[in-house]
C-alpha cells in the first residue's frame, strides 16, 4: 500500500459516528502489544492551549536529552503532523510502515468480533506504535475532544495529567456550563497521578480540584498571578515568574499572544515536578525561545498572522493580544457552523479590532456560510465587511488591499491549515507570492 492509499484509508474512516468506549480502545492497544507501557505519558486536556502546552513540554523534554513522542490534533496541512518523534513529524515512509502494522492488527480485531477503531483511535494506535518502535521515553498526548471519554484516556497510568484553560466549546458534546465541561476534561485524571491545571473560572477550578481529591492526586493550580508579562519586542513576548525556583530569569517565547506565557508556565511547572533540582531551567529557557508552534499567532507572510482561535474564550484572548485600536488591521475570518458566530463577531468588532473584515467559507461540510457570517459582522460594525467564497480568494483579496496593514486570520483551525497549505504550495497569485521570500 502506498503512502497516499494509507492516508486515504484513514480519512475514509467515519470521524463523527458514535464513539467506541474506552474499553474498546484499551482492547485495541492490547492487540497492538500495549505500546504505551514502554514510555512515560504526559496527558493533556483543556479547551484552549492544549497544543501549545504539548509543544512546550516536548521542546523542554528534548532540551533535557529525552527522546520524545508528540501526538496532537488536528493537523493543519498533512496528517503526519499528528505524530512526531523527537520534534519531527514522522516521514511518509514511517507513516506507511506504522499504518500497515496497525491495519493488520485491526483486521485481526474484526475477525474476533471487535469494532473497527474510529478515525482518532486508529491514529492514536499508530502514534503509540511509532513511539514504541522509536524508543520514546516520554510521550505527550493531546486529547481530541473532552477527556473522560477520549480515546487517549485508555492510557491508564499517565506520569502527569495536565489541564489547560477551560472555556465554552463543543457544548453539544461536553455540556453547556463550565462545570460540566471541566468535569469532562478532568476525566483524564487517574488515581494518584499528579495534576497541573491552569486557573480559569472559580466553578471550573473547583471541579478539577474535587476530581483530583477523589482520586488521591496531588493537584497544583497555576494562577494568573504566577507570571508577569514584561513586554513584546521583535515578535517575542517576554515574561518573568513569581516563583523563586526560576530566579530573576526573563523568559521569551517566539510568539506575541498574551495568553502564551500562561501556557508556557503550566508546562514549566510540569517540568519542575518531573526533574526537580536535577532539571536545567536554562535549557528550558532556550528551548522555549526557539520553539515555533504552527498556527498560533504565526507570521506566515510579512505582517500576515494565522491564529487557531476558534471559540469564544480563544477569540477573547486573541483580541487582548493584538496591538492598537484596530487601526492598520485586517481580520480574515471563517468558522465551523457549530460555533457561536454571533458572540465571536461581537468580540472582533467591539473595540474596533480592525479597519476591514474579510469573511469566507472553509472547504469543509461543517463550514459556516460566508454571506450569513458577513450579515452577522455588519450587525456589530460600520466598517467594511467583504465576502469571498473561497479561502484562496479571501487571502488574495486581503493581500491585494494590505498596503502595510497587519492581516490576522482566525476562527477555525481548518482555516489556518488551508492558508498554510496555500502558501506552502505557492497557490496564491504570483505577484503576491513573492512576499514569502521575506519570511
Amino acid at each position: 500500500m502506498t503512502y497516499e492509499e494509507a492516508v486515504n484509508y484513514i480519512l475514509g474512516i467515519p470521524r463523527f459516528t458514535k464513539k467506541n468506549d474506552r474499553e474498546h480502545t484499551r482492547a485495541f492497544l492490547s492487540c497492538l502489544g500495549d505500546p504505551q507501557e514502554h514510555m512515560k505519558v504526559l496527558h493533556v486536556a483543556g479547551t484552549n492551549g492544549k497544543g501549545s502546552v504539548c509543544a512546550y513540554l516536548d521542546g523542554m523534554l528534548r532540551s533535557e536529552g529525552k527522546r520524545t513522542g508528540l501526538f496532537i490534533s488536528p493537523h493543519l496541512v498533512k496528517l503526519n503532523e499528528r505524530i512526531s518523534v523527537n520534534g519531527e513529524a514522522i516521514s511518509d515512509q514511517d507513516f506507511r510502515a506504522v499504518f500497515e502494522k496497525t491495519l493488520e492488527t485491526v483486521k485481526r480485531m474484526e475477525e474476533q468480533g471487535l469494532a473497527h477503531p474510529t478515525f482518532f483511535e486508529f491514529l492514536l494506535g499508530m502514534a503509540m506504535c511509532a513511539f514504541a518502535e522509536a524508543g520514546v521515553e516520554y510521550a505527550v498526548l493531546e486529547t481530541g475532544l473532552g477527556g473522560r471519554l477520549d480515546a487517549t484516556s485508555a492510557v491508564e497510568r499517565p506520569e502527569v495529567c495536565v489541564i489547560t484553560s477551560i472555556g465554552l466549546d463543543h457544548t453539544e458534546y461536553l455540556g453547556d456550563t463550565l462545570e460540566e465541561i471541566a468535569g469532562e476534561k478532568a476525566g483524564i485524571i487517574r488515581q494518584g497521578a499528579p495534576v497541573f491545571y491552569a486557573q480559569a473560572a472559580e466553578e471550573s477550578d473547583r471541579v478539577i480540584e474535587q476530581n483530583a481529591r477523589e482520586r488521591g492526586s496531588f493537584c497544583k493550580k497555576i494562577g494568573k498571578d504566577a507570571y508577569e508579562i514584561l513586554g513584546i519586542e521583535d515578535k517575542h513576548i517576554a515574561f518573568s515568574c513569581s516563583s523563586a525556583y526560576y530566579g530573576n530569569t526573563t523568559w521569551r517565547l517566539n510568539n506575541t499572544g498574551l495568553y502564551q506565557p500562561g501556557n508556557a508556565l503550566l508546562a514549566m511547572e510540569v517540568m519542575r515536578y518531573l526533574f526537580g533540582e536535577s532539571g536545567h531551567p536554562e535549557r528550558w529557557r532556550r528551548a522555549l525561545a526557539d520553539l515555533k508552534w504552527p498556527g498560533r499567532m504565526e507570521e506566515v507572510l510579512p505582517d500576515v498572522y494565522i491564529d487557531g482561535a476558534h471559540n469564544i474564550s480563544a477569540v477573547e484572548a486573541f483580541v487582548q493580544s493584538i496591538p492598537g485600536d484596530g487601526a492598520g488591521n485586517i481580520i480574515l475570518f471563517s468558522a465551523g457552523g457549530d460555533k457561536d458566530h454571533e458572540k465571536m463577531a461581537e468580540l472582533l468588532c467591539r473595540g474596533r479590532t480592525a479597519e476591514l473584515y474579510v469573511v469566507t467559507h472553509i472547504d469543509d461540510r461543517r463550514g459556516a456560510d460566508a454571506e450569513k457570517l458577513a450579515d452577522i459582522f455588519r450587525k456589530y460594525t460600520e466598517r467594511p465587511v467583504a465576502v469571498r467564497e473561497s479561502v484562496k480568494e479571501a487571502v488574495e483579496y486581503a493581500l491585494s488591499v494590505q498596503n502595510g496593514r497587519r492581516i490576522y486570520c482566525l476562527g477555525s483551525l481548518y482555516l489556518t491549515g488551508m492558508i498554510k497549505g496555500l502558501i506552502q504550495e505557492e497557490d496564491i497569485d504570483a505577484g503576491l507570492r513573492r512576499r514569502t521570500e521575506k519570511i
